[in-house]
């Protein structure tokens, strides 16, 4: 009995410790999503700021909210550039010191996401290239009235993460002109207003070889717009893809 019971100690001392029970990952730092606000006329004030609410609320992120003046001469808060995983561009003919532009260059540069909203196609007076060199687009003035059109997918594109849960809605503002986009866009809706005009009104771009980051633009963006949950959804969509990320949803 004694020889058993010393047999039995010995097999305890000389067992293999058991495994430490797994750590749960640790969780992503939040993206962060630097938002740019300047064109009055639609009101991006308020819409970027019901966007940064939603963000907020729908992703685990962090949202800086700039108010730039529309037409003015300062990117208010361009230092969130530093930090920022996205940039959301609603801005209206700001020209840019070389400093500060220098700023957006380096971060377009850098290869983080861009998200451009209506007209962010001329967003920034001072770098009127950043429409065709970063978006990808060829805004060429718009249609001459407001007027209901239909926006629809193109099939091409359905598949696209962007895309998902998005189906056709209407938009009540006048369709902004594109008629030659980058060759390396993918078109991801079209809307024909009610005149029977076609245009373009969001790609993406995610250039072969890189020379910036993945890019979103739309050429909606009215306070209407920001209303309708399909087009918030586009917005979400579009961010948490340019971040290039997997962007955790709060339950």
């Amino acid at each position: 009995m004694r020889i058993t019971a010393l047999a039995l100690l010995a097999s305890l001392l000389l067992a293999p410790p058991a495994p430490a029970a797994d750590k749960a990952p640790a969780a992503p730092p939040p993206l962060k999503v630097a938002l740019f606000s300047g064109s009055a006329e639609y009101k991006s004030n308020d819409t970027l700021a019901a966007l940064q609410k939603l963000l907020e609320s729908t992703y685990h992120c962090t949202c800086t909210l700039n108010i730039v003046d529309d037409k003015g001469t300062q990117l208010t808060g361009s230092e969130s550039l530093d930090t920022a995983d996205v940039a959301v561009f609603f801005t209206r003919r700001v020209s840019l010191a070389p400093d500060q532009l220098d700023r957006v260059r380096k971060f377009v540069a850098s290869g983080r996401g861009v998200v451009g909203i209506r007209t962010a196609s001329h967003g920034f007076q001072t770098w009127l290239g950043f429409d065709p060199e970063v978006l990808g687009g060829s805004y060429n003035n718009h249609y001459g009235k407001d007027e209901p059109a239909d926006v629809k997918l193109n099939g091409a594109a359905k598949d696209h993460p962007v895309l998902a849960g998005i189906k056709p809605f209407t938009t009540d503002a006048k369709l902004y002109k594109n008629p030659h986009l980058a060759p390396d866009t993918t078109v991801l809706l079209r809307a024909t207003n009610a005149s029977g005009n076609t245009e373009p009104v969001a790609w993406v771009r995610n250039p072969d070889p890189p020379r910036h980051g993945r890019v979103f633009y739309t050429s909606l963006g009215a306070p209407s717009d920001f209303d309708n949950p399909t087009f918030q959804r586009l917005l979400l969509n579009a961010v948490a893809w340019t971040s290039g990320k997997s962007v955790g949803r709060k339950e």
